[in-house]
């Protein structure tokens, strides 16, 4: 993953902050100055917490995780969709539904139901239907669709939120500290750094600034995936590996074992000697063998 540069959140915009009026005194470490009564953001700060954001993330991510996308500003929806279906990960950017986490069940019930009214409109089983009840199921999937659409996927909860403007998602903050899930955000100067695990302070209104900080983030969740396919791969191919080295000693040792088979079967003890049976009935044994 190519690293940020300077140069590019400084093109990108993500060192304005917000009025000096409006600002958060527990953004003061990552404030580099105020001009023209609008704080300025340290950048090099930016990049620092952007790594440090980015490794935690590539971690869940190579664990198998589920990191859940969050932003229902109009700024960052499309962005955060984008990124969010890149990954194959589960967002909300349309409303954030209070106890979405913490009343999961709940949701799950809104899932299943979502996915029986799309069965029952692609299948044919509508079909019986009268036209108005079939327009009231388009319209209530179309409506369920908008609202958890993002998280059809999620069979139990996410271990991170990633979310933008902290100040905003409020809610979904509260709820992923309620179960202890880890949150990482873009913080702006108006908002407590304090809130989230993971804060990266950036411009959170302007959608270049927003879309160039969650695209890394999002390489860094992409390098995880992919490090644990060839994590799972290899483990693959040891399997097998150990497999055939196992096979290749079983046959050693079963032909040991027939060899010594064969061994025992040319005389008693091992020794060579005449088998029983090839003896005549009545023969005397030989003197070598006879007791003293």
């Amino acid at each position: 993953m190519e690293k940020l540069s300077y140069n590019e959140l400084l093109e990108a915009g993500v060192h304005f902050g917000h009025l000096r009026k409006k600002w958060n005194p527990k953004m003061l470490p990552y404030i580099f100055m105020e001009k023209k009564g609008i704080h300025i953001i340290d950048l090099y700060k930016t990049l620092e917490k952007l790594d440090e954001a980015a490794a935690a993330l590539r971690n869940i991510a190579r664990s198998g995780k589920k990191i859940m996308f969050v932003a229902t500003k109009k700024q960052a929806k499309e962005t955060m969709e984008e990124q969010a279906r890149r990954v194959g990960m589960p967002f909300a950017t349309e409303r954030w539904l209070g106890g979405m986490l913490t009343n999961f069940t709940t949701i799950r019930k809104s899932i299943k139901k979502l996915q029986t009214i799309e069965r029952m409109l692609s299948d044919g089983s509508a079909e019986n239907m009268t036209k108005k009840e079939r327009l009231v199921l388009s319209r209530e999937r179309d409506k369920l669709e908008k609202v958890i659409g993002g998280v059809v996927q999620l069979n139990r909860l996410p271990a991170a939120l990633l979310v933008v403007d902290i100040g905003h998602e409020h809610i979904a903050i509260a709820e992923a500290h309620r179960l202890n899930i880890t949150t990482f955000g873009m913080v702006d100067t108006n908002c407590d750094p304090n809130k989230v695990d993971f804060a990266v302070p950036a411009n959170d209104d302007a959608a270049k600034s927003i879309a160039i900080v969650i695209k890394y983030l999002t390489d860094a969740i992409v390098e995880g995936l992919e490090e644990r396919a060839k994590n799972k791969e290899e483990m693959e191919d040891a399997r097998h590996d150990g497999k055939d080295e196992f096979g290749d000693k079983d046959d050693e040792i079963r032909l040991a074992g027939e060899d010594d088979a064969d061994g025992q079967r040319k005389g008693p003890r091992g020794k060579g000697g005449p088998r029983t049976a090839d003896r005549k009935p009545g023969a005397r044994r030989p003197m070598t063998q006879r007791k003293k």
